[in-house]
């Protein structure tokens, strides 16, 4: 069942529980996936794959780094307002901080 997602791309988050919770500055959403209720962010939980020698698309074999989806109950979005975590409310179809009624649409 696909809940309504409160976190859109580009939006910046704070980690508070799961791998990346000692992370102390908010980081960017890279992606949504509304389906799976997980999200894509930047700089946490990374990944090791292994990748294949592609000499015509110009991919180096070996190992690298990704990021893994979490889960959307793992993080809260950062007010641009207030620079504190918080929940979000709704006002006339735009999101806002529950903490200081500021809106986090830009």
């Amino acid at each position: 069942m696909q809940t309504r997602v409160d976190i859109r791309k580009d939006d910046t988050v704070k980690i508070i529980t799961g791998r990346g919770k000692t992370i102390k500055e908010g980081r960017r959403v890279l992606a949504v996936f509304p389906t799976e209720n997980k999200v894509l962010v930047e700089g946490v939980k990374l990944v090791k794959k292994h990748v294949r020698k592609n000499p015509t698309k110009q991919i180096k074999g070996g190992i690298a780094e990704q990021e893994a989806r979490i889960h959307i109950s793992n993080v809260m979005i950062v007010c641009p307002g207030c620079h504190k975590p918080t929940r979000v409310g709704r006002k006339d179809g735009v999101r806002i901080c529950k903490r200081c009624n500021d809106s986090l649409d830009k």
